[in-house]
């Protein structure tokens, strides 16, 4: 009960809405309201139920507004079946296999092992006097706490190298 009081306190601090009861990563990113397109991309992809389902996770979740500023017809030409293998392996360079807080990291560049199955698989993280970037994305809000996992919100799509 304890958890679902500080996940709803940090929410409404940062301006996103908690959903009431427990709320995994996929509900509490839905009561959000600021990821409709990671949702939809998680859901064409096969992943929002691992998403949801999953224990232990940290996302780096980029908002709408970092999918639209990708170049454009890329949102819909990865959302196309065909694509859903490219698109899965995308989704999963932003989920690391561990929570990891904001504060658990020091004041230096580390590399996160992620869920990306092969090739580029590790993610750049650095916590510096300016914030945390994670590749070439700005750390916009931290330490999202759901049921299963911590969200850290980013301004950008954070694309793997290969």
């Amino acid at each position: 009960m304890q958890k679902m009081i500080i996940a709803a306190s940090l929410a409404m601090g940062l301006g996103i809405a908690a959903p009431a009861g427990a709320a995994n990563i996929v509900e509490t990113a839905q009561g959000a309201g600021s990821f409709n397109t990671l949702l939809a991309a998680a859901k064409a992809a096969g992943l929002a139920e691992a998403l949801a389902t999953g224990q232990n996770l940290t996302v780096f979740a980029p908002t709408d507004d970092a999918f639209a500023a990708l170049p454009d017809g890329t949102v819909e030409m990865l959302l196309k079946p065909e694509n859903k293998d490219k698109l899965a392996a995308i989704l999963m360079y932003h989920v690391v296999p561990r929570k990891l807080m904001s504060t658990d990291l020091p004041g230096r560049e580390i590399k996160v092992k992620t869920l990306k199955a092969d090739g580029d698989k590790t993610l750049s993280v650095e916590k510096s006097s300016s914030g945390v970037s994670v590749d070439n994305a700005m750390v916009i809000s931290a330490d999202i706490v759901a049921d299963n996992g911590v969200i850290h919100v980013i301004d950008k799509v954070v694309l793997p190298s290969n």
